[in-house]
């Protein structure tokens, strides 16, 4: 087990007036292996941001406390060849500009340098600083439907909500407001009262339009021309059902001299994102999908000459997608995207030069090894960035790329941070072993096998069945918090993690298998991994096997659980799919059921929508006869917690040991640090009943 000798310290800030911050608390870990309690003590590194003028990085870690149930994001400056830090800061959302740090504080100001930005009525979700730094575009949100009280002023008390159209919901929230775009002009006042906002100008006034887009959206779907004198903003100009449906978002470009909005990615159906400009104004690049209402296409990088017109895909026929992407320099850009299972950094040339393979399309593959890479930025041919990996959570790296004649490009990788390493001493990891498998239909999939910490071939384990959710998310060597299979190995379990049909990393006809398939070639996928791994391995329980997973996981275990054949004894969902009918006209975007789907299970005429809900978990209840553990949040407004409440309902009126695990104040995730305690220990009480 472990303890925590200090659960937070605290100490007082010049920006953190209202609480005291959270610090990195200390912690025993009794027994060797990872415990919840030493999840949460982790230090939490979100992003690095390097300062090519100053040579500095700052990085943005979190602290949580179990305690107080609650957490504080902090800032860091570091010289990045020493580490050691000039300056620390309680905020989030860090940039730089030109030698300064600016950041959003505790109180929710915008702090520019040492200047607190004033003049602003309106609570600041982010900002982007005009690179001259007489401008700032400030993001907050602003109402664009009616309360009840706003239509009913002498009914203040009243709770009901009346809704005339769709998306009234969305991810965790009524739909009642939009983010919006500020443009402001900046005053600058006496060092004492730092910066002050005059004539602001918001750029969508009058729309229920979002810019950024919500649930997920931030300022890196905004950008300023090196110029200022240009904005790119994403937005998706529809509303109601015409937003419930589509996914069709474009690039607009706002011209600051005569105030026109021009659409940069007209004609394009699908999502056009995050756009950016080269450092010397000439391209604009943003991540592109083509078809509408298809949210897991093919996101490719795009950029445009600004002068000609002229337009490149510098991804095309990689088949799979940018994740994340930055400007270099005005000649290449630096990208993420997952391959068989691990997410890489590479480089493309804007000139697409290169002699074969992915170098014809004028892109080298800067990192190895086993381990997911996010980019941060470079210092000269210095690249920094963020690694993890299923036995690390993330810390800094830095390398030096040195490119060999075509071959993948090799550099010593330094690990600048070590946030959590009293942790990891204090315990043993799991090992994680990548395994090809033969499908049901003769192709290899990758299958990750992670072992408990001091495994031993001479005894038999049980073993868990690993379903990934999205349902087109990789498994790639991602790092959870709750979600973690070294917590799972630390708990004697073997867990087995398929890349099943469905996921990108691929190529895109393996991740576009799974549309309108859903009790498919998938499902298949997924019992040939459990049942190559027993039949081969002699250290495998066949009689103690459970079944995990949530989402389209959770989706995936309610419908093995009508089709396992006794293979398992456990069964665990969380935020799972039951009743897809009810799915269909439940989830708040309707783009993704009608694209998943197939369609609507009305239209009799569909044959594809009638094979998915002829697949619906719900309708294999009579099959049912194995434990089931059901975890949903009231608060998940993309597939609603009523699933979870059905699923558990009918388990026990057909007789079968079931439990329900229902947070009120939680969404698709549970993100509140005593709740996340409460999940794994009902999470591993449950297999441990079954499968010990």
């Amino acid at each position: 087990m472990a303890t925590l000798a200090l659960l937070a310290t605290a100490c007082q800030t010049h920006n953190d007036s209202s609480k005291s911050a959270i610090t990195k608390p200390d912690i025993t870990i009794e027994g060797g292996r990872l415990t919840p309690e030493a999840l949460w003590a982790m230090g939490r590194i979100n992003s690095v941001i390097p300062n090519a003028e100053t040579g500095e990085i700052a990085y943005t870690i979190s602290y949580y406390s179990v305690e107080e149930n609650r957490s504080t994001s902090w800032i860091r400056i570091c010289n990045p060849i020493t580490m050691e830090m000039s300056r620390e800061f309680v905020g989030h959302s860090p940039a730089w500009y030109k030698d300064q740090l600016c950041y959003i504080n505790n109180d929710g100001q915008v702090v520019i340098g040492n200047k607190i930005l004033s003049g602003f009525d309106k609570d600041i979700d982010g900002f982007l600083l005009s690179p001259q730094g007489d401008k700032i575009i400030l993001v907050a949100q602003v109402k664009t439907i009616p309360t009840t009280a706003d239509k009913h002023p002498d009914l203040p008390l009243a709770s009901g909500r009346v809704v005339d159209d769709l998306m009234y919901k969305h991810w965790d929230e009524w739909t009642e407001t939009a983010p919006h775009p500020f443009l402001c002009e900046l005053k600058s006042l006496n060092r004492s009262k730092g910066l002050e906002v005059v004539s602001c100008i918001d750029l969508l006034e009058g729309t229920p339009y979002e810019s950024p887009m919500k649930p997920f959206g931030s300022v890196e779907q905004l950008a300023w021309s090196p110029d200022g004198k240009q904005i790119a903003y994403t937005c998706r100009k529809k509303s109601g059902l015409e937003y419930a449906v589509s996914t069709n978002s474009d690039i607009y470009l706002y011209d600051l001299a005569s105030g026109t909005h021009t659409n940069l990615t007209e004609g394009n159906g699908g999502y056009d994102t995050n756009p950016s400009y080269s450092p010397d104004g000439q391209w604009i690049a943003w991540q592109s999908m083509e078809r509408d209402g298809y949210e897991s296409d093919e996101n490719r990088l795009m950029i445009q000459d600004r002068q000609t017109g002229e337009r490149r895909f510098l991804t095309q026929g990689m088949e799979t997608n940018v994740d994340a992407y930055y400007w270099k320099d005005n000649n290449s850009l630096v990208f993420s995207a997952v391959w068989h299972g691990c997410s890489m950094l590479y480089e493309v040339n804007v000139e697409r030069s290169g002699v074969e393979e992915l170098r014809s399309l004028g892109i080298e593959q800067l990192t190895t090894g086993q381990y997911d890479y996010v980019p941060g930025g470079n210092i000269g041919d210095t690249y920094y960035c963020l690694r993890h990996s299923m036995r690390e959570a993330n810390e800094i790296f830095a390398f030096e790329a040195i490119k060999q004649d075509g071959d993948e490009a090799k550099g010593a990788v330094r690990q600048l941070t070590h946030e959590n390493d009293n942790i990891y001493s204090q315990i043993t990891m799991g090992t994680v072993v990548p395994r090809w498998q033969k499908t049901s239909d003769g192709e290899q999939m990758l299958t990750w096998i992670i072992y408990p910490p001091h495994f031993d071939p001479t005894k038999k384990y049980p073993t868990l069945l690993y379903c990934e959710g999205g349902p087109q998310s990789p498994v790639s060597q991602f790092w959870s918090f709750r979600w973690n299979f070294m917590m799972m190995a630390a708990n004697d379990y073997i867990i087995v993690a398929p890349n099943r049909r469905g996921l990108p990393g691929f190529g895109n006809e393996w991740n576009e298998q799974i549309s309108g398939d859903y009790g498919g070639q998938c499902m298949k996928d997924y019992l040939s991994a459990i049942d190559e791994f027993v039949a081969s391995e002699p250290y495998v329980d066949k009689d103690r096997l459970g079944c995990v997973g949530a989402s389209f996981g959770g989706f995936s275990v309610y419908w093995l659980a009508g089709h396992h054949n006794k293979r398992f004894k456990a069964f665990i969902a969380h935020d799972g799919i039951f009743n897809m009918e009810m799915q269909y006209l439940e989830t708040e975007e309707k783009w993704f059921a009608n694209w998943d789907m197939g369609g609507a299970y009305w239209d009799k005429q569909n044959k594809i929508a009638q094979r998915t809900f002829a697949n619906s978990p719900h309708l294999f209840v009579d099959k049912w006869d194995t434990p089931i553990l059901c975890i949903h949040g009231e608060k998940d407004y993309r597939i609603l917690a009523n699933q979870s409440m059905a699923a558990f309902d009918a388990a026990k009126m057909r007789g079968i040991e079931a439990q329900l695990l229902i947070f009120p104040d939680e969404n698709h995730w549970v993100l509140k640090p005593q709740n996340g305690i409460l999940w794994q220990r009902t999470f591993f009480a449950w297999l441990d009943k079954y499968l010990k």
